[in-house]
C-alpha cells in the first residue's frame, strides 16, 4: 500500500490529506488559535459536582467548563490528587516519584463527591475536544506518548501491543522497558517499536520523562487553572502516530513547517527524511495533488463509486445513519443475489473510507441491501472487519441483523470534519441574475490600472479561472499581449480551479496577495 502526506499551511490553519493507494482517506485541520487540543494536560479545578450524573464540571481557564465522569478517574486518582496537592504547595522537590508514597487504588463503584469536593484542584487530560454545545470531556489518567511508548505516571505497569504478534519480541520489548522505565511510572509500548533498539526506546523514555518534568515546573506552586503542558501539533502528531516504512512521500508547502517537520523526523526517524518534500510549485498544493478535487466528490450527502452504485449519509446528534442503494448500473449479468453482494462490498470499503474521511464517531447504522444467503452475509461482514482494520479509532463492528441492518461504534474525540462542498453560481452569484461577461475584462483591466498606478515597479502576476484565463491568452492580439504593450510589463496570468468563474486576484513577486481595498 503506498501512502502520502500533504500538508497544507495558511497563516490561520493547517490542513493535513492522508491519502493512501491515491484515494483520501483522512483530512485534518488545526487551527492556530485552538484552545483545546486531545492529549493537553491541565490543571483543573473542580468547580460543580453533580452526584446524579456521578461526575464534576471543572474550570481548566478558557471558557467552556470541561466534564469529567467517574469513570475517567483511573484507579490512580488518589496517589494524583495528592501529588498536585504536594507539588503545588511546594512539598516535593523532584519530578521523579521513586520516594513518593502511592495511595491506595480507587474504587471502579465509587462516587465522585468521595473523591472530590469543590474548588479542589486536580491534573487532567483532554480526551475529547469540544463537540457542538458540549464542553471538553476530561479524563484522569495522565499519560504522555511518544512514537515508540506512552509514558503513564503513577501505573508502574509495562504493557504491549497487541499488534506485536511475536512472542520472543513482547518478551524482549518488555524486559527491555523493565530495565530503563523510571520507578512507578508505567510504560505502554506501541507498535512502533518493534525491532527498535534499546538506545532508540531509551531516548525517548528520557524525552517523556523531561515532558512530565516541565508539567511538574509548571505546577510547581501554581494554583490557577490552566494549561501545563500542549500536545505536540496536529502535524507532528499525525506523524509520531502513523509514520512508518510504508509512507513514500510527505509534502508541505510551508518553509517554517518543513523545517519543524524536518527537525522532528531528524529525531525520531533520521532514516525516513529523505521522503519529505517541499512544494514549491505555483498551483495549490491541494490542487497539484488532486486533494481539492476528491474533497469536493467525497464531502456531501451523497457519495457514488465507479460501478455507479451509491450511498446517502445523514447524521443526527446521537447517530449516523448511511443507506447503500444499487444505482441505474447494477450488474444485469449476475443475478440479484449477486448484484447485491456485489454493491454492498463495493460501498463497505466506500463506508469504511467516509467513516475515516470525515471522522464520523458515536453510532453508525448501516442499511445495506438485503442478501438471503447467511454465507454472504458474513462475506459482506468479514470484509467490513478487513477496510476498517486501518482506522485508528477504536471502534466495534457487530454483525448483520436479520433486517440487513449492520451496527458500528466508533470512537468521537473530536468534531466530524464537515466541508461544504456546495458553491453558488458562478454567474448569478446566488442572486439569480448574472453580471454581464463582457464587463469582467473591463473590471479587471480598471484593477491592473489602479496596481501600476500605486506600486509602478511592482511584478504582477494574476490568477483567474482557467476558462477566463483561455480568454485572455486567446487571440492575436490576445488582452494578455494588449496589457503588455499598455503597461510595458508581462502580466503572467495562473490558473486556479477552485475560483468562481469570475473570480481573479492579484499577487506580487513573493507570491502575496495584492489587495485592492
Amino acid at each position: 500500500m503506498e501512502k502520502e502526506l500533504v500538508i497544507k499551511a495558511s497563516p490561520t490553519q493547517v490542513e493535513i490529506a492522508l491519502v493512501e493507494n491515491n484515494k483520501l482517506v483522512e483530512i485534518h485541520k488545526q487551527r492556530t488559535n485552538d484552545n483545546f487540543v486531545v492529549g493537553d494536560i491541565f490543571l483543573g479545578r473542580i468547580k460543580k459536582i453533580v452526584p446524579n450524573l456521578n461526575a464534576a464540571f471543572l474550570d481548566i481557564g478558557p471558557r467552556k467548563d470541561a466534564f469529567l465522569h467517574f469513570t475517567d478517574l483511573g484507579p490512580q486518582i488518589k496517589s494524583l490528587t495528592k501529588y498536585t496537592k504536594k507539588v503545588q504547595y511546594k512539598e516535593l522537590n523532584t519530578h521523579l516519584l521513586d520516594a513518593f508514597e502511592q495511595e491506595p487504588d480507587n474504587s471502579k463503584h465509587g462516587k465522585i463527591d468521595q473523591v472530590f469536593e469543590r474548588n479542589q484542584n486536580v491534573l487532567v487530560q483532554i480526551l475529547k475536544e469540544p463537540i457542538s454545545t458540549k464542553g471538553p470531556r476530561l479524563s484522569c489518567e495522565i499519560t504522555i506518548p511518544g512514537r515508540y511508548v506512552v509514558l503513564a505516571p503513577f501505573n508502574d505497569v509495562i504493557a504491549v501491543s497487541k499488534k506485536i504478534s511475536n512472542s520472543d519480541e513482547r518478551k524482549r520489548l518488555k524486559l527491555l522497558i523493565e530495565s530503563i522505565k523510571p520507578k512507578k511510572f508505567g510504560v505502554i509500548v506501541r507498535t512502533a517499536a518493534e525491532g527498535k533498539k534499546v538506545a532508540d526506546l531509551h531516548g525517548e523514555v528520557r524525552e517523556l520523562v523531561s515532558r512530565w518534568e516541565s508539567i511538574y515546573s509548571e505546577l510547581h506552586g501554581n494554583t490557577s487553572p490552566g494549561k501545563l503542558l500542549s500536545e505536540i501539533d496536529k502535524t507532528s502528531s499525525i506523524l509520531r502516530d502513523i509514520l512508518s516504512d510504508k509512507f513514500n512521500r510527505i509534502t508541505v508547502n510551508d518553509q517554517a513547517l518543513y523545517k519543524s517537520l524536518k527537525d522532528y523526523m531528524n529525531g525520531v526517524a533520521p532514516e525516513m527524511v529523505n521522503i519529505l518534500k517541499l512544494y514549491k510549485g505555483r498551483r495549490p498544493v491541494f490542487d497539484e495533488y488532486g486533494i481539492t478535487r476528491q474533497i469536493k466528490a467525497s464531502f456531501g450527502k451523497t457519495s457514488t463509486m465507479a460501478s455507479g452504485a451509491y450511498i446517502v449519509i445523514e447524521g443526527t446528534e446521537a447517530m449516523h445513519v448511511v443507506d447503500v442503494n444499487s444505482g441505474p448500473k447494477m450488474q444485469r449479468s449476475l443475478n440479484q443475489e449477486e448484484s447485491a453482494l456485489a454493491v454492498n462490498l463495493e460501498s463497505a470499503e466506500e463506508i469504511a473510507r467516509q467513516l475515516r474521511l470525515r471522522d464520523i464517531g458515536g453510532l453508525i447504522i448501516i442499511d445495506f441491501i438485503d442478501m438471503r444467503k447467511s454465507e454472504h452475509r458474513q462475506q459482506l461482514f468479514n470484509a467490513m472487519k478487513g477496510f476498517m482494520h486501518g482506522d485508528r479509532a477504536q471502534h466495534t463492528i457487530l454483525p448483520l441483523s436479520k433486517f440487513g441492518l449492520l451496527q458500528i461504534t466508533r470512537q468521537r474525540v473530536r468534531p466530524a470534519v464537515k466541508i461544504d462542498t456546495t458553491e453558488k453560481c458562478s454567474v448569478c452569484r446566488g442572486t439569480g441574475k448574472a453580471t454581464a461577461s463582457t464587463l469582467v475584462t473591463h473590471d479587471i483591466e480598471r484593477d491592473l490600472a489602479y496596481i501600476f498606478k500605486t506600486r509602478p515597479n511592482s511584478k504582477v502576476s494574476m490568477v483567474v479561472h482557467p476558462f477566463v484565463r483561455s480568454h485572455l491568452r486567446s487571440g492575436l492580439p490576445s488582452e494578455q499581449m494588449r496589457w503588455a504593450w499598455k503597461y510595458k510589463k508581462w502580466i503572467t496570468i495562473r490558473e486556479n480551479r477552485s475560483f468562481h468563474l469570475y473570480e481573479y486576484t492579484f499577487v506580487d513577486g513573493n507570491n502575496d496577495e495584492i489587495r485592492l481595498g
